[in-house]
């Protein structure tokens, strides 16, 4: 995969202090797992919810600096044509072709088996609109690669964000997601409206 933000030395120390200024002056705190703790998994699909506002990746990118991470992550490929598509793959975009045939999830996990370190953030509402289904293909990217899924939140009641464990799928994919998602029901997002764990269903 393409070098990104996150590989690039002084770049990244600079934008750690400028999401930790930023950050502080709004209000806004890490909570969850330390970096340290994040940093003993090496692979892993991490989920990032609720998804209901455009704030909601400034906010979370100011978070992988903070946590040092090194994560990609997968969005329409309408964002990655000229002139700012070199920027989004820059800040570790991976273009994806809703129309298309391919298939995602395969193409996912033949990369997780093929590195040693690899982070791929996955929205799984797919949209920041208001949702009554999430997508299950984290899920499958997660289990068939073999690796954990961390589960990552934005909470704008509190102004709290982080990531609070990292999950490990059994196979049971309707248990599984029941407890992913048990987990998001005290999570609000920018617009509660457009989020409700407790009634959101997988497909």
């Amino acid at each position: 995969m393409q070098r990104t933000i996150f590989e690039t030395p002084l770049i990244n120390r600079l934008m750690l202090g400028v999401s930790r200024f930023a950050m502080r002056s709004t209000g806004w705190r890490t909570e969850g797992m330390s970096p340290d703790e994040i940093a003993a998994y090496p692979k892993y699909v991490l989920i990032a919810a609720p998804h209901t506002s455009n704030w909601d990746f400034p906010i979370t990118l100011m978070l992988c600096f903070q946590l040092r991470l090194r994560v990609y992550w997968m969005a329409k490929a309408s964002l990655f044509s000229w002139p700012i598509g070199w920027l989004s793959r820059w800040l570790g975009g991976i273009p994806i072709d809703r129309s298309a045939s391919n298939n995602t999830v395969q193409t996912t996990i033949k990369a997780f088996q093929e590195r040693e370190r690899l982070a791929v953030i996955v929205a799984p509402e797919g949209t920041r609109g208001k949702v009554t289904h999430w997508k299950t293909g984290f899920y499958h990217m997660a289990h068939g690669a073999g690796v954990p899924i961390a589960m990552a939140y934005l909470d704008y009641a509190r102004k709290r964000g982080g990531i609070g464990r990292m999950f490990v799928t059994t196979g049971d994919i309707t248990a599984d997601m029941a407890e992913i998602q048990q987990f998001y029901s005290g999570i609000s997002g920018k617009h509660r409206d457009k989020f409700d764990a407790s009634t959101v269903r997988r497909r």
